[in-house]
């Protein structure tokens, strides 16, 4: 497609937060054998759920190749839209577009314009520590979606940047983790500032918290999606473990220690909700690891491996938030406090083993589209 010449922050498009209304959401259709065991069966089951939820309030847009297009109209509700496309994985939050709208957030919806960042997908880390070997097909799927849905868009390449790597308040604040963003895979030649600059540029956002890490074990080299997210402007809720002898006991502590003595681009002390991690550890089965089939030069799991479940990995659809379970006694606790934290929305629990087993979760999956005229 034929991206505009400029930046969003130059012709006033800003990255709205994710609980601001939404035209849609987009998701792919789970198929690498790498990432989903015995043939995506389970995932698919949980996808399906999933996207059913979220079409109750919001157009789901499902991204599937050719050769499954028969198969997840069976599995889909009539209402989700299938759009043809082919990709290397089913990670929508990261490969998709990262969407944009003009005004502020007092701008009535009907009088916003719709735009699109491309960024540059490196498979979570290129040739340095990426998680396959070949990506083409997921780097070409935001701009593939944006000519699709008829929406112009920026081409931020060859800044390379996932979407759950990012997140904001909508009014100015972005929240991301240094374990991520100062990445060796990522942009090595760029300085902290230079990486702060980009996104001021492009999400049009004054301030940037730098958490310094994110979830124990994620292989994303941390993203901030699976430890902290604005609920509201000037609140957040924090992955959060009392066990001292768990590794994410120091890392929670870590980044609380940097949103205590922050404030937001509007001069806001952050509300903090603590979130606790699953009691029990989620690791992988050896039974699990049969059924993956692994590609040359693709990361491959171990039985036992720890897996970064989190609670935070949740979804903000118009009139639900669906959060992953993990049949762990903390699963009601997560679903308390996003109960708190969203009094005017439903809090959906869904079990998302089978979700976590390949790499990441709700959140992951899913990629909000702003609501406008």
């Amino acid at each position: 497609m034929d991206y505009i010449n400029s930046t969003p922050a130059a012709d006033g498009f800003r990255m709205p937060a994710e609980f601001e209304r939404h035209q849609g959401c987009i998701m792919i259709w789970p198929e690498r054998p790498g990432s989903w065991a015995y043939g995506a069966k389970a995932a698919k089951k949980a996808f399906a759920q999933i996207a059913s939820v979220i079409s109750e309030s919001e157009q789901v847009y499902m991204i599937v190749s050719e050769g499954r297009k028969e198969e997840a109209a069976k599995m889909l509700p009539e209402t989700v839209r299938l759009v043809v496309m082919d990709t290397d994985d089913a990670w929508a939050r990261d490969t998709g577009p990262t969407f944009v709208v003009s005004g502020n957030v007092d701008t009535p919806y009907e009088a916003r314009d719709l735009r699109g960042i491309n960024w540059e997908f490196n498979a979570w880390g290129g040739t340095y520590d990426g998680l396959y070997a070949a990506w083409d097909n997921d780097n070409l799927v935001a701009g593939q979606f944006m000519s699709y849905l008829g929406c112009q868009g920026y081409n931020a390449a060859p800044f390379v940047l996932e979407g759950g790597s990012i997140h904001t308040d909508g009014e100015g604040t972005m929240l991301v983790t240094e374990s991520c963003l100062l990445s060796k895979g990522r942009n090595p030649q760029l300085s902290r500032e230079q990486i702060e600059n980009k996104l001021k540029q492009y999400c049009n956002v004054s301030k940037i918290i730098w958490l310094p890490c994110g979830i124990y074990n994620d292989e994303t080299n941390e993203h901030v999606d699976n430890v902290c997210a604005f609920t509201a402007p000037g609140e957040v809720v924090l992955a959060w473990t009392d066990d001292e002898n768990d590794p994410q006991y120091e890392m929670s502590k870590a980044c609380l220690s940097v949103l205590e003595n922050v404030t937001d681009a509007k001069g806001r002390h952050i509300k903090v909700r603590k979130m606790l991690i699953p009691k029990k550890p989620v690791c992988i089965t050896e039974e699990e690891l049969n059924g993956f089939e692994f590609e040359e030069g693709e990361d491959m799991r171990e039985a036992g491996e720890r897996l970064a479940a989190s609670y935070v990995n949740f979804y903000i659809a118009n009139d639900s938030v669906i959060v992953p379970q993990f049949d762990d006694e903390a699963d009601s606790l997560a679903i308390n406090v996003l109960k708190e934290a969203f009094p005017d929305r439903k809090i959906v629990g869904i079990y998302a083993r089978d979700i976590i087993v390949g790499g990441g979760n709700i959140h992951c999956i899913t990629q909000q589209i702003p609501e406008v005229k």
